[in-house]
């Protein structure tokens, strides 16, 4: 990803996002039913690398599993780069943990820019205080053996119901979490910066108490006039 992509969609909102993808046909880039543990932080941006769970099957997924260290779960918490999210695809199912607290801290440790699960994280209260985003469905106190399997890294999952590729774009705010196709990104970031400074400019004019009525969208000269001095006082 470009520098200049990673910051102009550190500055815009899924919201910005979901429209911009819905104008080229795509409407299922928004991972459902994920929430930040720590709302409070910047955005997450970062390329997506993926872990993949499936069913569990009971003798397969015995406690000493994780004494390999080529366990798939572990791999993909020292192999996630620097920068990217790691989003893992743990069947919408929080009965059991996709991650916990060790874990994660590893990742935010080695630099990764964040972490979104469509199931849930044990030793949540402890995630909620780290410094780098982390989505998840909901709190899950057992270990992610019970139910999962981790499978697969770095491959095509779905997370959310929403389809993710490795190196597609992932960006996450205090709403949730939205995944951009890699090729589209450039183009996206652009977008949304503009209509993210329109946006602002409607907002501050709604709050005034102006009439949304030719205002958004801007359908008569005046309203369009009046944007492009509000943008040009602001620098934006």
């Amino acid at each position: 990803m470009k520098y200049q992509t990673r910051a102009l969609l550190m500055k815009v909102s899924t919201a910005t996002l979901c429209t911009a993808l819905f104008k080229r046909g795509l409407r299922h880039q928004m991972i459902q039913d994920v929430r930040p543990l720590n709302p409070g932080l910047p955005n997450m941006v970062g390329e997506a690398f993926t872990l993949r769970y499936m069913p569990a099957r009971e003798d397969r997924n015995r406690i000493d599993v994780f004494l390999d260290r080529n366990h798939p779960q572990r791999q993909a918490v020292e192999q996630c780069p620097p920068g990217a999210v790691l989003v893992i695809d743990s069947r919408k199912d929080a009965r059991a943990a996709s991650a916990g607290g060790i874990l994660v801290a590893r990742l935010m440790k080695r630099g990764v820019a964040g972490v979104v699960t469509d199931g849930g994280f044990r030793d949540s209260p402890d995630i909620a205080r780290y410094d780098m985003p982390a989505y998840h469905l909901r709190p899950s106190a057992p270990t992610n053996l019970t139910l999962h399997e981790a499978i697969e890294i770095n491959g095509p999952i779905g997370c959310g119901d929403a389809p993710v590729f490795p190196g597609d774009v992932v960006v996450g705010d205090a709403e949730g979490v939205v995944v951009i196709p890699a090729h589209l990104a450039d183009e996206i970031a652009a977008e949304a910066t503009e209509m993210t400074a329109f946006e602002d400019f409607v907002q501050e004019k709604v709050m005034e108490g102006r009439s949304i009525l030719g205002l958004y969208p801007p359908t008569d000269e005046q309203s369009r006039s009046d944007f492009a001095a509000w943008r040009a006082e602001r620098g934006r």
